[in-house]
């Protein structure tokens, strides 16, 4: 039976290599998906195939591509292999896009996920042309059910001159009603609070609504989204957590935070899934999460109890974790809630919940700077997504990382980051899987020290040391010493030799 109950919008069906005929060279395009979930999957590769004709006539065929966030092979990499797209935003995990910008083949523009939604309305970006959304089927009344994820679509759909959905079965039909789509938002000097005072709230409709006219072409797909699994947590993974536990251990101890702690936030991977998995051992119950994406972990939290319910705007499961949802889907819908990722990631919300964010990192420096998002200062890894949003304005910001990488070449502690994300203003606390370090209220030069004997890896320390000891004596300035001359040299180093260590 067809997902598309409206009889309009069913004349509107057509095939995927129709509806891409709608998308014009040049045209800015908002696609949906959020960390690989809920992207559009046939109108990208029929797009594609255009480009790379258009390319071997020695046509040129680019589009901009707007998205929530990461999407997968199907769009991100389609378009980038056939050298399809122009300009990227607000963020990308694919290997083919990746090199494509650091070639410098393909403009990049990373942003705070927060911040899309609104620059996109402001018309700090341009004209969006076409949306192109996958939703998860049509009301007879012509409403669009979201599907697995949400994030910019709402603006996407109210803004573009053009919209194409693809209706995909394979989303499961009980996703209706998971959804809360709020339209209260305004730009300056309309603005009104957006009223969530708890994680669980509900303050907008289940569904999208899209003027018909507007809808010049519907597809029908069945295709799964393509999740990639995660790697299970290693020692390092495993101890950052203990880590993480115990501080929050001594936070309700202190009294800094409640028994039930405050609404969680967490990023994605095998770190993030540790610690998940700890909060899980620690015998909690009745957490809330206020986050950007639902992982494994948080069905385990679900499933146990440790969480009561989680708000996000996408789900990023692994396959197995993906089939537990789709299995379970009676259970879970009645503890989550899929938002915009304007309210998701909204600063707001975050500051007057008192979410604990938790977050991934490239490398922090001895002043507690940290890098998210470029690899020696200049190559882009993916971007920084929403972990901006939820640094600068949560209770308790955390920032992880193991404290080495490539082998132990590369300390992830350094004397300064070549690209600065979050300045050391927006970090409370660092931790690895050698201890961690709580940054508040320290000065610069107390911040170093706690930083280099409970972060750094042993090898790295002493080193690290004799960095803060000659600043100090001899820097410009003694409020956050550093010598210029050298405070990138362990980045040159790695390049020059493939190794921070100095030589025996």
């Amino acid at each position: 039976m067809s997902r598309i109950a409206n009889a309009a919008l069913r004349r509107k069906v057509m095939s995927a290599e129709a509806a891409a005929e709608h998308i014009r060279p040049g045209d800015n395009v908002g696609m949906s998906g959020f960390t690989g979930a809920g992207y559009p999957k046939a109108v990208p590769q029929a797009l594609a195939e255009r480009m790379t004709r258009a390319r071997e006539r020695g046509d040129s065929f680019r589009i901009g591509v707007w998205t929530g966030a990461s999407t997968a092979p199907e769009l991100d990499g389609a378009l980038a292999e056939a050298d399809g797209i122009e300009l990227r935003l607000p963020y990308q995990s694919d290997p083919v896009s990746r090199r494509k910008i650091n070639d410098g083949t393909m403009e990049y523009i990373d942003v705070h996920l927060s911040h899309v939604a609104q620059m996109t309305w402001e018309g700090f970006l341009g004209r969006l042309d076409v949306a192109l959304v996958e939703i998860a089927g049509i009301t007879e009344n012509g409403d669009l059910i979201p599907s697995a994820s949400v994030g910019n679509n709402k603006t996407w759909l109210d803004l573009a001159d053009r919209v194409i959905l693809e209706v995909n079965e394979w989303q499961p039909e009980k996703l209706f009603g998971m959804h809360d789509i709020y339209y209260g938002t305004a730009l300056p000097p309309n603005r009104k609070p957006v009223p969530i005072v708890a994680p669980d709230d509900r303050i907008g409709t289940t569904t999208f609504s899209c003027p018909p006219e507007k809808i010049v072409a519907v597809v029908e797909t069945n295709a799964p989204d393509r999740n990639s699994p995660f790697k299970a947590p290693d020692e390092a993974a495993r101890a950052i957590a203990r880590h993480y536990i115990d501080f929050l251990d001594h936070e309700e101890r202190s009294g800094r935070i409640p028994h039930g702690l405050l609404p969680l936030q967490s990023g994605v991977g095998n770190i993030a899934n540790a610690v998940l998995a700890g909060l899980s051992e620690s015998g909690r119950t009745g957490l809330t999460a206020y986050t950007e994406v639902l992982q494994d972990g948080m069905l385990d939290l679900l499933e146990s109890g440790t969480l009561r319910m989680a708000s996000a705007t996408a789900f990023s499961l692994s396959p197995e974790g993906l089939e537990r949802f789709r299995n379970g889907i009676d259970f879970f819908s009645k503890r989550i809630i899929i938002r915009p990722q304007e309210i998701s990631n909204h600063p707001e919300v975050i500051r007057r919940l008192g979410c604990i964010a938790t977050n991934g990192m490239i490398e922090a420096d001895i002043y507690g700077n940290i890098n998210s998002t470029h690899v020696m200062g200049s190559a882009i890894q993916n971007g920084i997504g929403g972990s901006g949003d939820f640094a600068r304005n949560a209770f308790i910001s955390v920032f992880v990382t193991p404290s080495t990488a490539k082998n132990g070449d590369l300390s992830c502690i350094v004397p300064m980051v070549t690209h600065v994300d979050h300045t050391e203003h927006d970090v409370h606390v660092i931790i690895t899987e050698q201890g961690l370090a709580d940054l508040r209220g320290l000065a610069p030069r107390r911040r170093s020290r706690a930083i280099i004997d409970g972060c750094a890896h042993p090898d790295y320390r002493a080193m690290l040391h004799d960095y803060a000891d000659r600043a100090e004596a001899g820097a410009w300035g003694r409020h956050t010493p550093h010598l210029l001359g050298e405070a990138f040299s362990w980045h040159e180093r790695f390049m020059e030799t493939g190794s921070m260590r100095l030589p025996s």
